[in-house]
């Protein structure tokens, strides 16, 4: 990811930080982040899997307002 580049569409974070450091914040702006317990070596195909599950049941507003005005 770099500048001129798509933006993220999906990042994960291992090792129990949930922070970003000031890492890429502009590419990261609408960036969803997913947050597991799982470390990367046992990261296996079904541990992506649930990410990506739990990423596809997201409503994405890239920064507009909640539906309803909430």
């Amino acid at each position: 990811m770099y500048a001129g580049s798509s933006a993220s569409g999906f990042s994960d974070k291992d090792r129990g930080e949930h922070r970003i450091s000031n890492f890429l914040l502009w590419q990261i702006a609408y960036a969803e982040f997913y947050f597991t317990d799982v470390l990367w070596p046992d990261f296996d195909e079904h541990v992506f899997e649930g990410a990506l599950n739990a990423f596809s049941l997201r409503e994405r507003r890239y920064g507009g307002a909640a539906p309803g005005g909430a």
